[in-house]
């Protein structure tokens, strides 16, 4: 990474991925808490003091604020961004009390903290539906044309010419699904079944773990059998096709980004490859430098993880909300103040935590063999 790269490159790319990803994010509460009812007061992009900003008619102030790594909508009646409390509502007028969001019904308020990781998916969806009908999709039969010696294929039984139809009971279309099961599992036995000779046969492979470096010399740790495809293809679909389409592959990415959380906590995946704003800084420059359709790829698949991990049950994410109504839901009333104060203050640690993980993994990262200002300068 030159310094000229990094200047009009990275940093530009990183900082429109943000814009766009918190801007939809953000956009969906906005949206439905004015559908709602609800008066929102702020609607910043990023954290800390504001660099410019306007106020629409209805009292929204629109910002941008110095530090580009979030945002957040602030209603009426919330204490602070993250709505962790409330203000002093006792005596206020009615029509203030309308406009508050913590006095709408349970169902408005789990809609309103819903839309959020909802718009993220919306998008994500959008942008493979866009990819799909444009430029086509990558597709490869799912049939073996060569199987590698001394691999897990081979000591399986795969032979060249099988088809492959089907993974742990998962319905298989094309080769680019059993590269992602096989990835995301290694030293897992898998049941293949496929299809030779017009019978159908079941086989067990144990994927091999593989350390390899990508064309931009990071570290990837994947699961391989040892087999090859067909030339990859892109193939076009019409546009309710590639909207079915896109959602089917946000779907499997999804059960695929679950797989991985659920594996670095039972410690079979190391956390290692969980990446923090200087990582993700890094990729999207990476993906601008190969094409604007491989940066808007990765824009898409990018929203669909952050609206993933804004869902899960953790107090100052979305999750941790839409879990404290469940908890509402069910006993009738919400949870106690103090309750809530203290699992938002939890909540903060664990995220606070988390941050300086990452971060100190993309250090890690970046400073590996070579070093971080080495690289920088060229």
């Amino acid at each position: 990474m030159s310094f000229f790269n990094l200047i009009l490159i990275y940093i530009p790319s990183f900082v429109v991925l943000l814009t766009v990803l918190v801007f939809v994010h953000e956009m969906g509460h906005f949206l439905v808490a004015r559908w709602n009812g609800v008066r929102v007061e702020v609607f910043s992009i990023g954290f800390g003091p504001e660099l410019f900003g306007w106020t629409s008619k209805s009292g929204t102030r629109w910002k941008f604020s110095a530090v580009p790594l979030g945002g957040y909508v602030k209603m009426f009646g919330d204490a602070n961004a993250a709505s962790a409390g409330t203000i002093d509502m006792e005596n206020i007028s009615p029509q203030d009390r309308a406009a508050s969001f913590h006095h709408k019904r349970l169902g408005q308020r789990t809609a309103i903290v819903l839309a959020g990781p909802l718009a993220n998916y919306i998008f994500a969806v959008l942008v493979l539906a866009g990819l799909f009908t444009f430029l086509g999709q990558p597709f490869t039969p799912a049939r073996i044309t060569k199987v590698l010696p001394n691999t897990p294929a081979a000591a399986a039984g795969l032979k060249a010419g099988d088809l492959i139809v089907g993974v742990d009971g998962r319905r298989i279309e094309r080769f680019e699904e059993i590269v992602q099961i096989v990835a995301l599992r290694p030293e897992v036995r898998l049941i293949f079944e496929v299809e030779r000779g017009g019978r159908r046969l079941k086989m067990a492979v144990v994927p091999a773990r593989r350390t390899s470096k990508d064309r931009f010399g990071n570290v990837i740790e994947k699961g391989v059998i040892g087999v090859h495809g067909q030339a990859r293809e892109l193939a076009r679909h019409d546009p309710a096709t590639a909207v079915w389409r896109a959602v089917e592959s946000t779907w499997s990415m999804t059960k695929a980004t679950a797989l991985a959380i659920k594996q670095m906590f039972d410690g079979t995946r190391s956390a290692k490859d969980l990446r923090g704003p200087l990582g993700i800084g890094e990729l999207s420059g990476q993906m601008a430098q190969i094409s604007i359709f491989t940066f808007i790829w990765f824009m898409g698949i990018l929203s669909l993880h952050l609206g993933l991990i804004n869902l899960l049950p953790v107090p100052m994410l979305d999750g941790g909300h839409l879990a404290f109504y469940a908890y509402e839901a069910i006993r009738g009333k919400p949870l106690g103040e103090r309750a809530q104060e203290y699992g938002f203050r939890i909540g903060l640690a664990l995220v606070l935590t988390l941050m300086l993980f990452v971060t100190w993994n993309d250090i890690a990262r970046l400073t590996d063999k070579i070093g971080f200002l080495k690289r920088l300068i060229g």
